[in-house]
C-alpha cells in the first residue's frame, strides 16, 4: 500500500514576502514541509512588491520550477448543475469511493492526499460550531471541491508530492475561505494570505494554524488584477550570465563575450575609503594557509542527479547550519531531481531532495541533509572588505574534492544589481557554491561565476547578501 504523505507547517519563521517566495518546503521520508502565512497590513511600495512577485514567479514558472497564482476572491457556487455535480462527488466519497474532479487529473496519490486533507479540514470546521449538521458539512465540502476544481486546476494539474506550488490570496475574510486555504496546504501548496486591510475574522485556534507576518499598519490598497506574466527574452547586452541550468557534467562558470565587455562595462561599487589597507581584521588572529585548508571539512561536494539517477552536474556547498543546512548556488541545484552530498572524513554519501530556499537573482540556495554539521562562520561586516585583501577559495573544481587556492580581492562589481566580489584565487567548473574565506576563516563570499576568456577573474556573491538570504539558518 502506498505510504500517505504527511504535512508539517511553518518549520521556518517567514519574515518577508521575499522569503516566502524563495523558500521551498522539503519533502523527505513522506513528510512535506509547507507554509501557511497571514501577511498583515502594508509596507512601503506594497502594490509594486506584489506585482514584482507576480513577475518573478512567472519567470520561475517559465523555467518549469514551480506553479503559481494570485487569487482575488473565491467565486460563488451559483449554478445548480455545478452544485449537483460536486455534491455527487462528496456523497460518493462519504460512501467510500474515490474523489474524481472534473478539471484536475486524479492520480491515486493525489486522491488520497485530498481525502485525508478534506477529512482534516472538515473536522476543524466542525470543531468551531456548537452544532454542525451533515447538511452544513456537505455544503462546505462541495464549495471546497468546486474551488479546487475551478480556481486551482492549473496549479494542481500534474500534481506530485515534490511539486513547488505557491499561492497568494487576497482579502480572505470568512472562516470557510480560510479553511479552504488550509486544505490547500495539505495538498503541498505554500499559501500567503494578503490581509492588507484587515485580518480574517476567525477564532484564535484557527489563526494558530497559520503564521503571522506583520508588514505594517492596515491600509486601503487595492491590488491590480493578476494576469500570468510571460518573461521577456534577456537582452544580449547583459554583461555576465549565471551558468545555464545543468547542461554540462560540471557547472561552467559564467562566460563573458569580448564585445559585451567593450559595450557594457562592469560598474565598480564599494570603493575603499582612505586609510583602509588589506590588513583588516587585525583584532582577530589570522590563520595560516595550512589552518585555513583544514576548514575544507565544512565544505561539501554536491552531485546533481536527474530522474534516472544519472549525475548531470557537480558543484560545491558550504555548511551554514548545524541542523543539516548547506548553502550553495541556485544554478548548481536547479533542474536536479535530487542530490547526493559528500564531505571529508565521512565515507557515507547523503542523498536529499530538499531545496529549503532559493533565490534566482542572487543565485543562492539552501539544501538540507539528515546529519549534524559543523558550519563555517559568516563574516559580520565589522570592517569593509578592500582590494588587495588576501582570500582563500575552497571547492571541488572538476570534481577534485575540496581543492584549496589562494589569491586576493581584486575588485568589487555590480552584476545585474547584485554586488559581487572579484577575486583572483583560481576556480574551475565544479567550484560553484564553494567558500571564499578571509584570513580569519570567515565566509566573505560564495563562488558563483567567472570569465572564460580571462585568467583568475572570478566572482562571488558577497557576505551581505548571504547573511540576508540565509538568516535563520546560521
Amino acid at each position: 500500500m502506498e505510504k500517505l504523505v504527511s504535512y508539517r507547517h511553518n518549520t521556518i519563521q517567514i519574515n518577508s514576502l521575499e522569503m516566502f517566495l524563495g523558500v521551498k518546503g522539503g519533502y523527505n521520508h513522506a513528510v512535506r514541509d509547507v507554509y501557511f502565512v497571514r501577511a498583515l497590513g502594508e509596507d512601503s511600495g506594497y502594490s509594486d512588491k506584489i506585482c514584482q512577485a507576480d513577475r518573478r514567479m512567472g519567470a520561475e514558472m517559465a523555467k518549469g520550477r514551480l506553479r503559481y497564482v494570485r487569487l482575488k476572491s473565491l467565486p460563488q457556487l451559483s449554478k445548480a448543475e455545478d452544485a449537483a455535480f460536486y455534491a455527487g462527488i462528496y456523497d460518493g466519497w462519504r460512501q467510500g469511493g474515490k474523489i474524481n474532479l472534473k478539471n484536475i487529473s486524479m492520480t491515486d496519490a493525489f486522491a488520497n492526499a485530498l481525502s485525508v486533507g478534506l477529512t482534516d479540514t472538515l473536522g476543524k470546521y466542525q470543531s468551531q460550531k456548537k452544532q454542525v449538521s451533515e447538511s452544513m458539512l456537505r455544503n462546505c465540502a462541495v464549495k471546497y471541491l468546486f474551488w479546487l476544481d475551478t480556481m486551482l486546476k492549473d496549479v494542481l494539474s500534474g500534481w506530485s508530492e515534490g511539486n513547488c506550488m505557491k499561492i497568494l490570496a487576497e482579502g480572505v475574510r470568512k472562516e470557510q475561505e480560510y479553511l479552504f486555504y488550509y486544505l490547500v496546504t495539505l495538498l503541498g501548496c505554500d499559501i500567503i494570505l494578503l490581509e492588507n486591510q484587515k485580518d480574517v475574522e476567525i477564532s484564535q485556534e484557527l489563526k494558530n494554524l497559520s503564521q503571522e507576518l506583520i508588514l505594517g499598519p492596515f491600509g486601503t490598497s487595492n491590488l491590480p488584477v493578476y494576469s500570468p506574466y510571460v518573461p521577456q527574452t534577456e537582452q544580449s547586452s547583459v554583461r555576465v550570465t549565471i551558468p545555464e541550468r545543468n547542461r554540462h557534467k560540471n557547472h561552467q562558470p559564467a562566460s563573458v563575450a569580448q564585445n559585451n565587455r567593450q559595450n557594457s562595462p562592469i560598474s565598480p561599487v564599494r570603493q575603499p575609503s582612505a586609510g583602509h589597507t588589506a590588513s583588516v581584521h587585525r583584532g582577530n588572529m589570522e590563520k595560516t594557509f595550512e589552518e585555513l585548508a583544514q576548514l575544507a571539512s565544512s565544505i561539501v561536494m554536491i552531485a546533481v542527479h536527474d530522474s534516472r539517477h544519472e549525475v548531470i552536474g557537480t558543484g560545491s556547498g558550504i555548511m551554514i547550519g548545524r541542523g543539516g543546512y548547506i548553502l550553495t548556488n541556485d544554478h548548481v541545484v536547479s533542474g536536479g531531481r535530487f542530490f547526493s552530498v559528500r564531505m571529508e572524513d565521512d565515507e557515507e554519501i547523503y542523498p536529499t531532495d530538499e531545496i529549503i530556499k532559493y533565490n534566482y537573482n542572487l543565485d543562492l540556495a539552501v539544501i538540507r541533509i539528515s546529519r549534524q554539521l559543523n558550519p563555517l562562520p559568516i563574516y559580520n561586516g565589522a570592517q569593509k572588505l578592500v582590494r588587495g585583501q588576501k582570500v582563500v577559495a575552497i571547492g571541488s573544481p572538476l570534481g577534485l574534492f575540496n581543492s584549496v587556492s589562494d589569491g586576493i580581492i581584486s575588485g568589487f562589481r555590480n552584476i545585474r544589481n547584485v554586488d559581487m566580489i572579484q577575486f583572483t584565487a583560481p576556480i574551475s567548473p565544479g567550484s560553484s557554491g564553494g567558500a571564499v574565506l578571509n584570513m580569519q576563516g570567515e565566509v566573505i563570499g560564495i563562488s558563483t561565476a567567472g570569465f572564460d576568456d580571462g585568467q583568475n577573474i572570478n566572482l562571488a556573491v558577497s557576505y551581505e547578501d548571504i547573511r540576508m538570504f540565509a538568516r535563520g539558518f546560521y
